[in-house]
């Protein structure tokens, strides 16, 4: 590339004024990608730093100068020793040049984030008290997190819903079994006696498991579950001692909540109903495993990964918490 020297005394014409008319008129010639050379010329203050800033080859670089500068219709650069000066031309161009590559780089990243992100809808199916207790702020967390990302929650008690492939991902109560789907075992979630301390006020706290069959209980309508853990303890009790019974799941944390008597439920959920407290702690309540499931079809389908990790480890971390 040749730099001329100019001397100090010698009165120049404006260049960016002379440049400005040839580049409005063609301006689909102007050759962008020259741009980074000049800024690492610029930048470095000569030909060797910039290549090696660039890792590039010195007369690549002199041959972009001199291209821009055959493009601008102006010299840049005046050699200087071992070194180069910008011209007035180069200051005048330098900021543009700068907003330039900037604008370069976000179209990079922007392309770079849009290649990587996770866009789609996944279906997720799930008890009644996990879609209204458990799943709801993590899913607003997801949301805030992965913003392309559309969210459908069936609430259904059928892992099932995977088999007819109804849902994408199961969170669920209860091993699958199906062969066809892969499933990760996250929890064992504890269940508590718990009562309302208006109720308890009243009927008092029982102190010891027998004490229970004098008070107020919440049983399941045609559920035996309870039963059967009454009799593991060896307290029988028949289903018309349970003074009020529905299969409803929220229904029957409602009662719990409004002081109906005591009912046995999962220990997060009480944090979603102030004034209920657990009772007889040394009951020996089998845990209730929280398991996560695909399909294995789909597992390694890049957006119902991103979610299935997303929910394993989330729903660990708030049923962790609430054991505190």
């Amino acid at each position: 590339m040749a730099y001329r020297r100019i001397p100090a005394t010698k009165q120049r014409p404006d260049p960016v004024a002379q440049a400005a008319v040839p580049l409005l008129e063609r301006p689909e010639s102007f050759n962008w990608t020259l741009v980074k050379s000049f800024l690492a010329v610029l930048d470095a203050g000569s030909l060797m730093g910039a290549a090696r800033a660039l890792r590039a080859q010195q007369p690549t670089l002199s041959r972009h100068v001199a291209e821009l500068e055959a493009q601008l219709r102006v010299p840049l650069f005046e050699r200087t020793g071992r070194g180069v000066t910008p011209t007035a031309a180069a200051l005048a161009i330098a900021d543009a040049a700068r907003q330039m590559q900037s604008g370069a780089l976000d179209l990079l990243q922007g392309l770079h984030r849009a290649r990587n992100s996770t866009s789609g809808t996944v279906r997720i199916t799930t008890s009644h008290v996990a879609a209204t207790w458990l799943l709801p702020p993590l899913l607003t967390r997801l949301q805030r997190e992965e913003p392309g990302i559309q969210i459908e929650l069936v609430v259904s008690n059928q892992i099932s819903n995977l088999i007819r492939r109804e849902a994408d991902i199961a969170v669920r109560m209860a091993r699958p079994e199906q062969s066809s789907l892969v499933a990760r075992k996250l929890f064992d979630i504890p269940i508590v006696a718990a009562a309302h301390e208006s109720y308890l006020t009243v009927a008092g706290t029982p102190r010891r498991p027998e004490e229970l069959i004098r008070h107020r209980l919440i049983g399941y309508e045609r559920d035996d579950t309870i039963e059967r853990g009454f009799a593991a303890m060896g307290l029988p009790i028949a289903r018309e001692q349970f003074a009020i019974r529905t299969d409803d799941q929220i229904a029957y944390g409602c009662l719990v909540a409004s002081g109906a008597g005591i009912g046995f439920v999962t220990n997060y959920t009480l944090r979603h109903w102030p004034g209920v407290v657990p009772v007889l702690p040394q009951l020996n309540i089998p845990p209730l495993p929280c398991w996560l499931a695909v399909h294995r079809e789909i597992r390694g389908n890049r957006l119902v990964r991103r979610v299935f990790d997303f929910l394993a480890e989330h729903i660990v971390g708030a049923l962790q918490s609430a054991q505190t």
